[in-house]
């Protein structure tokens, strides 16, 4: 016992003295990169404020290397924070907690009234919390001393970008490190003509000014499914026309099963397999659609009051000047950068969106970090293979790593374990226990590769699995890891024991 108390002893101050050395090294190389800067220079000048360009910004702050980001929108936060998701959880939410009112209420021993919704005031509370979110980027900027130069940015050279502010003025900043991090915009389905009230993409459906009695949604990805969730709650009849044979690009294709049958039974309606020819504005204000099978057939035309476009999102470069300054882009518009986040030119690197890879805003402030990181001479790390994906309707659903299609693909040997949380105590007791968790799991090594989740908080429950990736954790290891009872992520220790072994509760 000594001898093992003594050694901790010794290992102790040398993982203190690790870690101290690796901040000073690089507050050190930041330093001596602010030395080379003249007073009217900077060291980093990230063109785009979104989730990962004012990350970036931050941390570049942090670092001690001066810093502007530049952003013409008025309001840092890019798309996720104004017209993407922040906006649109603050709707799932309360019409979640509207819905739960009107249907869910009664059974559970609560006597209302009748429920009515306010879609004024709900759409007021979802602007609040915007403008409360990006006032606070502003004064995290204000507190690491980041320069917010307001206007739209363009590239004019390896170290140079101007900027163009509301006023029509331009002014140029000089910088050693360019970051673009412009984000996306919604992709564009030719022949369909956008006017946000009655064809619209997210952004139109984040601020309708009625809810409209039918609402077609053309794609059945995380976006058409959030949104349709929204307007399909207040009463608005919702059809889903994906032209894959499955919805949620990307999930697990049994989970995709599960949530399909999920969302039906609260009344969204689904064409699969179909494709959407047209989709017009009448003479009445409403919209006239077509479709026919997507392996071909007879067409069919329908009416509805508002047509949601929701088929993904592209890079957004417009006005950057890439191709000015000779920056690659692949066949998309994506900016084409290696391992550190550098393009073909020096000097300029990109990360999120208008690169390759999930557009998510967690995987582009991870980016943002990295290539700061780089730049301040240290090592980035993005696990690519940790990336969360995450639905937040009702029930959400969330997963993280291979699903398993991809694993049988891979040619590796595999193992599943699953557990309901019809059999998790905590669910019952909320009387809230739809769905399931799924592991797969390597079935030699016992290593976990992906987790699958349709479930109560599984946006939140899909953490632990992200930290078994990210630290090669098998699914013994989660399995022999005590969780708190009564609680929902009991299920996913379960889940892991039903990997490995055997289940106790199922």
């Amino acid at each position: 016992m000594l001898a093992q108390t003594s050694l901790r002893a010794r290992q102790l101050p040398f993982k203190k003295t690790l870690f101290v050395s690796r901040a000073l090294t690089a507050n050190l190389y930041a330093t001596q990169t602010r030395g080379y800067a003249s007073s009217g220079e900077y060291d980093v000048v990230v063109v785009g404020g979104g989730p990962g360009g004012y990350v970036a910004a931050i941390k570049a702050s942090q670092l001690g290397l001066k810093t502007a980001c530049v952003e013409g929108r008025g309001a840092l936060g890019g798309t996720c924070l104004n017209v993407g998701c922040i906006p649109s959880k603050s709707l799932l939410h309360n019409t979640h907690l509207y819905h739960q009112a009107a249907h869910d209420f009664k059974k559970r021993g609560i006597e209302v009234g009748e429920v009515k919704y306010n879609l004024g005031q709900m759409l007021s509370q979802k602007e609040k919390s915007v403008k409360t979110l990006t006032g606070g980027i502003e004064m995290l900027f204000k507190k690491n001393k980041t320069e917010y130069a307001k206007g739209w940015g363009r590239v004019v050279g390896p170290n140079e970008v101007s900027v163009e502010g509301a006023d029509g003025k331009k002014s140029t900043l000089k910088t050693k490190n360019i970051i673009i991090a412009t984000g996306s915009e919604s992709s564009p389905f030719p022949g369909i003509e956008v006017d946000e009230e009655v064809i619209i993409t997210s952004t139109g459906a984040l601020s309708l000014k009625k809810v409209p009695e039918k609402m077609l949604v053309i794609g059945g990805g995380v976006i058409g499914l959030e949104l349709g969730s929204v307007w399909g709650r207040l009463g608005a009849e919702v059809t889903t026309v994906e032209y894959l044979d499955a919805i949620g690009a990307g999930m697990d294709a049994d989970l995709a099963k599960t949530f399909q049958k999920t969302l039906a039974k609260q009344g969204m309606k689904f064409r699969l397999g179909t494709k959407v020819v047209s989709a017009k504005k009448n003479s009445n204000g409403k919209v006239d659609v077509v479709v026919e099978p997507a392996k071909g057939g007879p067409q069919e035309s329908m009416e509805v009051d508002v047509v949601l476009l929701s088929i993904g999102r592209r890079p957004f470069t417009k006005g950057l000047g890439l191709e000015d300054v000779g920056v690659e882009v692949d066949k998309r518009g994506r900016v084409v950068v290696d391992h550190e986040f550098k393009t073909n030119v020096g000097g300029i690197r990109a990360i999120g969106d208008v690169i390759a890879g999930p557009m998510l805003a967690h995987k582009a402030e991870e980016e943002g970090i990295a290539a700061v990181e780089y730049i301040a001479g240290g090592h980035g790390h993005v696990n690519y293979n940790a990336i969360p994906s995450v639905i937040y309707t009702y029930p959400e659903v969330a997963w993280v790593g291979k699903t398993e299609a991809e694993v049988k693909s891979s040619g590796v040997e595999y193992r599943i374990g699953s557990f309901p949380f019809v059999a998790n105590s905590r669910a019952k007791t909320m009387d809230d226990y739809e769905g399931t968790i799924k592991i797969i799991s390597d079935a030699q090594t016992d290593r976990i590769l992906g987790a699958h989740i349709i479930g109560p908080n599984a946006g939140e429950m899909i953490a632990e699995a992200v930290l078994a990736i990210e630290y090669g954790a098998s699914s013994e290891d989660i399995a022999r890891t005590c969780h708190a009872h009564p609680t929902l992520s009991e299920a996913f220790k379960e889940a892991c024991m039903a990997t490995y072994d055997k289940p106790i509760h199922f």
